[in-house]
């Protein structure tokens, strides 16, 4: 059976239908492939081991076309700087002795050079020191430059203790290991007098390096400067000057053309799009001018160090990853300013991407397949799976179909949401009745739900419980004005616009009004939150690693590079105060009536285990029922399968209790009054 059209179908209690989509099996297909590369004739990119302690491991698919990890475990190929990470390895090709990698070990955060093919096999050697200082030494977005005997990346150093102790540079690190146990043996390429960098991005003939900066209080969604040095022949960097962006222009991508030429994604016209522009004789930038003005992104926000929305191949063309709210790849002619979208019909496309001669490499999803490294010939225009190929995990019948709807919010604002209905080959629900329904609010909140295969969800609709993810306002790939909608308004615009969803869903009766849930992770865990002391559209709650104390986050309770989001989220808080406060969950406990389930990491230092224990100690006694799960070893965002299987069928569990659904199969929760 392939859809499911044989089976006969059963009326039963929306929530209470049987499903093979169990949480092990959502856990085991959780995370995707990322920041993918080609070294010579080869495709590496980092893949998610949940089984392995969630480890990231490092693969390779030879020219082969053969998979194998380069890694055993222990080695988790991830960066931890700005606590998001970013690029975390590098590889150049040798005309002999194989490949040469650079990588940034998870545990101790050093970087390690790797040489996968050498015989005897050698096991990774470190490159760089170990710091006792606050969080240590930490190394993103690497480029190997063997010429110099250098890789050149951006390092994070920790001065003091405190979260925001901290500084950030471009560093050059000898790949001789000469540094492995003396700091003083890197060398620094930038002044450090930005708060946060991108690596360097150097030009064809090496005498320019181009990179991206910002400072405090703005975020890389509000401003960036692209910064511009010469770089003489033994690799220092002079005359670093600022040649475009501003606090208002936001510029999340810089790299060159064969042809020397700067090309950059900015959203100085509302939507990140792509630009290009010559760099003059006396070392400025001309006027960049637009590759492709559309009312659509060709960049998107920089959480992590290193993102490519776009490449550019040797025959010209450039390849990118666009659209709006959903992205397509494209393949741009810069010349003659046509853009020719490929790649079949995958609905989110990674802004990871890889060029090799004249095919492009990507990393995408749609609704019904997981995310795979596809390859574009651009000179044929054929597309093919070339690594982490998709396999029904299920039968595609117990999948759910999105539906992608605009809802109508306070004012007559647009709310964009997908919509999952509850659905079984197998199950129906009474005639009559109307199925219960999860809100669920993404985290950022700059950034945004991909339209793509989603067992998480899938293990909800599959047993007759509706989903519904919300583009609130303040989302990213509907134009700067939408995602400006939460300047100042966190805890209001997402709240209203996740309950305006609900009460919508409800009143044309998709939903039923009575059993509603929301729940959400990090900045999704705070909507939740906020929505439970806010409104009275929910029954219930699952709030994940959340922020819940304005206050305290905003001064020593989370990490440096999000540590004056709020300014821009709720206002400076020398000037508001009272609005950190008024906000708050967790100055509302009281308001609180729903039940709620609370998970949270106990290693998280992005929204710390302290935030969640107090809110904890105001709701004891209050006589309602909420449930708390935390877990050791894990940060933001769950990674090992055994803590998702817990923390899903904990989920499962309190809406099963709170909407009436009768199951045998889903454990039961230890609540607190």
């Amino acid at each position: 059976m392939t859809g499911g059209d044989e089976m006969a179908t059963t009326t039963a209690g929306y929530g209470s239908w049987p499903s093979p989509v169990d949480a092990a099996l959502a856990a085991a297909h959780d995370g995707r492939p990322e920041y993918l590369g080609a070294v010579g004739d080869e495709l590496w990119w980092t893949a998610p081991r949940p089984a392995e302690g969630g480890r990231r491991a490092l693969v390779r698919r030879r020219a082969d076309g053969t998979e194998e990890s380069l890694l055993p475990a222990p080695w988790n190929v991830r960066s931890r700087v700005i606590e998001y990470g970013g690029q975390p390895w590098a590889a150049v090709a040798r005309p002999t002795g194989g490949p040469l990698a650079v990588f940034c070990h998870f545990p101790d955060q050093r970087l390690y050079a790797h040489e996968p093919d050498a015989e005897p096999a050698t096991a990774p050697r470190p490159l760089t020191p170990v710091s006792s200082v606050g969080g240590g030494l930490r190394w993103v977005d690497p480029v190997v430059h063997p010429d110099r005997g250098e890789v050149w990346c951006v390092l994070e150093e920790f001065t003091g203790p405190a979260p925001t102790d901290v500084r950030r540079v471009l560093a050059a690190v000898p790949l001789d290991g000469s540094a492995a146990e003396d700091r003083a043996a890197v060398r620094e390429l930038s002044d450090g007098r930005h708060r946060f960098v991108t690596g360097p991005r150097l030009s064809p003939d090496g005498r320019r390096a181009a990179w991206i900066a910002w400072d405090h209080p703005r975020m890389p969604w509000d401003g960036t400067e692209v910064r511009l040095a010469d770089v003489t022949p033994d690799g220092t960097f002079r005359e670093a000057r600022t040649v475009a962006g501003s606090a208002t222009e936001s510029i999340p991508q810089v790299d060159w053309d064969a042809a020397g030429r700067l090309l950059l994604v900015s959203d100085r016209t509302s939507w990140w799009n792509l630009y290009r522009a010559e760099v003059t004789p006396d070392g400025r930038l001309a006027e960049p001018e637009a590759l492709c003005p559309r009312a659509e992104e060709f960049g998107g926000p920089l959480w992590q160090i290193g993102l490519r929305w776009f490449t550019p191949l040797e025959n010209g063309l450039i390849a990118v990853v666009h659209g709006r709210g959903s992205t397509v790849l494209g393949i741009l002619d810069p010349e003659r300013r046509a853009l020719v979208d490929a790649g079949g019909t995958r609905t989110e496309w990674a802004a990871t991407l890889a060029a090799h001669g004249t095919r492009v490499v990507g990393v995408a999803a749609g609704p019904h397949r997981s995310s795979e490294l596809v390859e574009l010939d651009t000179r044929t225009g054929r597309s093919r799976v070339v690594g982490a190929a998709h396999t029904d995990a299920v039968d595609p019948a117990y999948l759910p179909e999105p539906r992608v709807r605009t809802f109508t919010g306070p004012g007559g604002r647009e709310i964009h949401a997908q919509v999952y209905p509850p659905r079984h080959p197998g199950f129906t629900g009474p005639e009559g009745e109307l199925p219960p329904y999860v809100i669920w609010a993404h985290g950022g909140p700059t950034s945004r739900t991909p339209l793509v295969l989603d067992l998480e969800a899938a293990y909800f609709t599959s047993r007759g419980i509706g989903v519904a993810k919300v583009d609130y306002g303040g989302s990213t790939g509907y134009g700067r004005e939408y995602r400006e909608r939460l300047r100042e308004q966190w805890g209001v615009v997402d709240v209203e616009d996740c309950a305006a969803v609900a009460a919508a869903l409800a009143a044309e009766g998709t939903a039923d009004p009575a059993r509603l849930a929301v729940r959400g992770g990090s900045a999704g865990g705070w909507t939740s939150a906020a929505s439970l002391v806010s409104t009275d559209a929910y029954a219930c709650g699952t709030i994940i690693y959340p922020v819940l104390d304005l206050r305290s986050w905003a001064t020593d309770e989370t990490h440096d590079f999000e540590s004056q989001y709020l300014h821009g989220l709720i206002g400076p808080l020398d000037k508001v105060p009272a609005r950190y406060k008024e906000r708050s969950p967790i100055e509302h406990v009281d308001r609180v009536t729903a039940p709620f389930l609370l998970l949270q990491g106990l290693d998280d230092v992005i929204c710390p285990p302290a935030q969640a224990e107090r809110l904890l100690a105001r709701a004891a006694g209050r006589g309602v029922p909420h449930a708390y799960l935390s877990f050791e070893g894990e940060g933001h965002g769950f990674r090992r399968a055994d803590t998702m299987i817990q923390a899903l069928e904990a989920e499962l569990s309190l809406y099963t209790r709170t909407f009436g659904i009768e199951r045998t199969d889903v454990p039961d929760l230890e609540y607190r009054t």
